[in-house]
C-alpha cells in the first residue's frame, strides 16, 4: 500500500509543521521533499560555496546535504527549525568535501601529477546562456567582482556574511547553525563589512545578494537530481 493511501496529502503542504514535514519525508513523500529542497536549496547553496568557492563542488555537497538528511530525517525532533537542522548538515558535507579535496590535492602533488585543469574554475562559475542586455551584463560584471571579494574572506568571515547579509537570518539563528556565541557572529559579521567595504568602497546589499542566485532552473534541476538519487523522480 503506498504512503498515499496510508496517510492522505492535505490540499497543501505549505503550512504544516517541520515535524510533519519530516515525517511524510521519512515515508518517502515526494511532494514533501520537493517543498522542503525549494524552500532551502538557495540558502544550503549559498552558505556551501561560502566554504568551497567552487560550483561543481557545491552542487554535488548540496546533493548530498539531501541524501544524507533525508536518510537520516527519522532524528530530527524539532529542537530547531527543519532549516537550520539541514543548514548543520549542509555545513558538514561542505567541510568534509573541502577536507577531502585537500587530502586529494596532497596526494596528487607528492605524485607529481598535479593537473592545472583540476584546480582551474575554483570559483564560483557562471550560469550559462547569452547575456545580451547592457543592464544584465552590468549586473554580471558586478556580481562576479563581489563573488572574488566574498571569496577572498576568511572562510569564519565567509560563512557568516553569507547567512547575515545574503540570507538575512537573525543574529540568534547563524549562532545556533554555526554552535558559536552571538556575540562571535557580530564580530565576525562587522569585520567581513569592514574588509569588503576596504576592498569595493560600495554598498553590498542587493548586489550581493543577486551574486549568489541558486534559485529557478538551477533550484529545480537540483530537486530533480536529489529525487533522481533516491529513484523517486
Amino acid at each position: 500500500m503506498g504512503f498515499e493511501a496510508v496517510i492522505a496529502a492535505p490540499k497543501s503542504l505549505e503550512n504544516i509543521s517541520d515535524l510533519d514535514l519530516a515525517q511524510r519525508i521519512g515515508a518517502r513523500d515526494v511532494a514533501a521533499m520537493r517543498l522542503v529542497m525549494s524552500r532551502n536549496n538557495q540558502r544550503l547553496f549559498r552558505v556551501i560555496w561560502s566554504i568551497l568557492r567552487h560550483k561543481p563542488d557545491c552542487e554535488d555537497a548540496l546533493q548530498e546535504t539531501y541524501l544524507n538528511a533525508f536518510a537520516k530525517i527519522s532524528t530530527f525532533a524539532g529542537r530547531a527549525s527543519l532549516s537550520t537542522w539541514l543548514t548543520r548538515i549542509a555545513i558538514n558535507c561542505a567541510l568534509e568535501r573541502k577536507r577531502e579535496n585537500a587530502r586529494r590535492a596532497q596526494e596528487l602533488q607528492q605524485a607529481h601529477v598535479a593537473s592545472l585543469a583540476e584546480f582551474r574554475e575554483r570559483s564560483f562559475g557562471h550560469e550559462s546562456g547569452p547575456q545580451t542586455e547592457e543592464g544584465k551584463l552590468m549586473q554580471a560584471e558586478v556580481s562576479e567582482v563581489l563573488k572574488a571579494a566574498i571569496a577572498r574572506l576568511p572562510e569564519d568571515f565567509r560563512m557568516v556574511l553569507v547567512l547575515r547579509d545574503v540570507e538575512g537570518l537573525a543574529l540568534a539563528e547563524v549562532a545556533d547553525i554555526l554552535q558559536i556565541p552571538v556575540a562571535t557572529v557580530k564580530t565576525r559579521a562587522f569585520r567581513a563589512r569592514r574588509l569588503l567595504r576596504t576592498e569595493l568602497q560600495t554598498k553590498f546589499g542587493a548586489a550581493l545578494a543577486g551574486a549568489l542566485q541558486f534559485a529557478g532552473e538551477s533550484c529545480a534541476r537540483m530537486t530533480e537530481r536529489v529525487l533522481g538519487a533516491l529513484a523517486l523522480s
